[in-house]
């Protein structure tokens, strides 16, 4: 055996099959969404910090009616493979096309709430269904 780690070695066609073959479907699914955050050019949700201004993309998870302070709030969880960020439209009970499994692009600042990044009335964009 060579003294080089198997992490550190250039991994062939072979490894990264074999590496996608014993990985779960969710290892699978994350870094698609990884990948398809890079190539989209958005920052990975888990590199964002409190007060920064980012583009992100994901797939939603979650889409939940929850009032805030008496007004109402639709919050959504935007997943990128990286990391969960929360979603928040405040003033809206619905949108439409903001479902779970759909893949959104949002824009807007970055906050840190109870410990988890959130993005309030963000700008965003659907993406289309056909590339699903």
């Amino acid at each position: 055996m060579s003294a080089v780690p198997r992490s550190e070695k250039p991994a062939g066609r072979f490894r990264r099959m074999l590496d996608r073959l014993s990985s779960s479907q969710e290892d699978l699914e994350s870094e698609e969404l990884r990948e398809d955050a890079e190539t989209a050019g958005c920052t990975k949700i888990g590199d964002c910090h409190d007060r920064q201004i980012v583009t992100v993309t994901g797939t939603l998870r979650t889409v939940t009616l929850r009032p805030r302070a008496g007004v109402p709030a639709l919050e959504a969880e935007l997943f990128d493979g990286s990391a969960p960020l929360d979603v928040v439209w405040l003033g809206r009970r619905s949108i439409v096309g903001i479902e779970p499994g759909r893949k959104l692009i949002a824009s807007g600042r970055i906050s840190m709430s109870r410990g988890r990044r959130v993005l309030f009335n963000p700008k965003y964009e659907l993406r289309p269904l056909g590339r699903e």
